[in-house]
């Protein structure tokens, strides 16, 4: 899921780059769906961590499956430790996860550019 959440923010950026070359309000109204589509990413992400919902079973410890690792990959690497799991907090500031602070600040963006959007209709 962590993942899932940088895609949307690629997807802001080259919007944003856009905008640069030729300001359209259509896109700043993308620009806006981007950014809240990583922030509502990050709440369910969050929430799987604080385990208020599952998570897919692909990332979390419910399954205790390294599907698509096979024995060599196991005994070549060292893969376990390297594996993430979607359901535990892997760092955390000021007691928020990385995950919640994205979906703070992602929000926060998401609200910028939706003042852009309004303030580019009205002029």
């Amino acid at each position: 899921m962590c993942l899932w959440q940088r895609y949307p923010h690629g997807f802001a950026v080259l919007i944003g780059i856009a905008i640069l070359i030729t300001p359209k309000r259509g896109l700043i109204g993308l620009g806006a769906f981007a950014s809240f589509t990583t922030a509502g990413i990050g709440v369910f992400h969050s929430g799987v961590e604080q385990k208020w919902w599952d998570g897919p079973t692909s990332c979390s410890n419910k399954t205790n499956s390294l599907s698509g690792v096979s024995g060599e990959d196991l005994l070549s690497t060292n893969v376990i430790d390297k594996i993430v799991m979607c359901d535990e907090i892997s760092w955390a500031f000021m007691s928020l996860s990385m995950p919640t602070w994205n979906a703070i600040i992602s929000a926060l963006l998401g609200m910028i550019w939706v003042t852009s959007f309004v303030r580019l209709g009205s002029n």
